[in-house]
């Protein structure tokens, strides 16, 4: 909801003003936009999301790539920025055969880029964190217990009232 419709456009323009600092859209043609990737991931597991651009070159080369409105991670996070996007490369590798080359996260907050070209490897490992918590999932719902997972988040949780980790 916007309160301030001013500070609202604003703000817009100081993202739109930074991404025209990072790239020149009229050099480049994106061959997708808010594509939609989905794959039948497990048994009981139907896995989707929306990649805001994927570029694929004239050589066939895959770029990924997800604009972010905040401010790139502090160095050392980045690897745990990028999982949403090895997510998508696992998800177009399935439904393609074709791995993708470049994954690139830009922040229009800081107008940082965190790039990374995935490996085989690194997909793997993507694909196996998804299936652990997949049957983490599972588990606990056939034991009807979710256990909290306190963090720094919590501060700004509305259900810390009705939350275990904060009714000791």
């Amino acid at each position: 909801m916007v309160t301030n419709e001013k500070e609202w456009l604003d703000r817009a323009s100081s993202l739109l003003t930074t991404y025209f600092t990072l790239e020149n859209p009229t050099t480049f043609e994106a061959t997708h936009r808010e594509m939609h990737l989905e794959n039948d991931f497990d048994v009981n597991v139907y896995l989707h999301g929306y990649v805001d651009r994927l570029d694929v070159a004239p050589t066939g080369e895959v770029r990924i790539v997800d604009y972010k409105t905040g401010k790139a991670p502090k160095p050392g996070w980045e690897e745990k920025a990028l999982f949403q996007l090895r997510v998508y490369a696992l998800l177009y590798w399935k439904n393609t055969g074709v791995l993708p080359r470049l994954l690139q996260l830009i922040y229009l907050g800081d107008g940082r880029l965190v790039k990374s070209n995935p490996t085989m490897q690194e997909i793997e490992g993507a694909e196996k964190v998804l299936h652990r918590v997949a049957k983490d999932i599972f588990i606990s719902m056939e034991k009807e217990y979710w256990p909290p997972k306190p963090s720094r988040l919590c501060d700004w949780c509305y259900f810390k009232n009705i939350c275990p980790a904060h009714n000791d």
